[in-house]
């Protein structure tokens, strides 16, 4: 998606979202395509998995 896609889809101001996507970018969990001026943000899905699961882990299967 486009920044300003999840932005709207969010409800979050176009800077904000840039923001947020730059950490998750350096976190290593999504990629950037730059498509002419656009740039295309997509999931790492390995990697959010592995962040996911590991704090899934935390609760031991316990449901609140």
């Amino acid at each position: 998606m486009k920044a300003g896609d999840i932005a709207n889809r969010f409800g979050c101001a176009w800077p904000t979202t840039t923001r947020h996507l730059r950490q998750l970018e350096e976190a290593g969990l999504l990629t950037v395509q730059k498509q002419g001026r656009e740039r295309q943000y997509l999931l790492n899905k390995e990697a959010l998995t592995q962040v996911v699961g590991g704090w899934l882990e935390n609760f031991n299967g316990e449901v609140a």
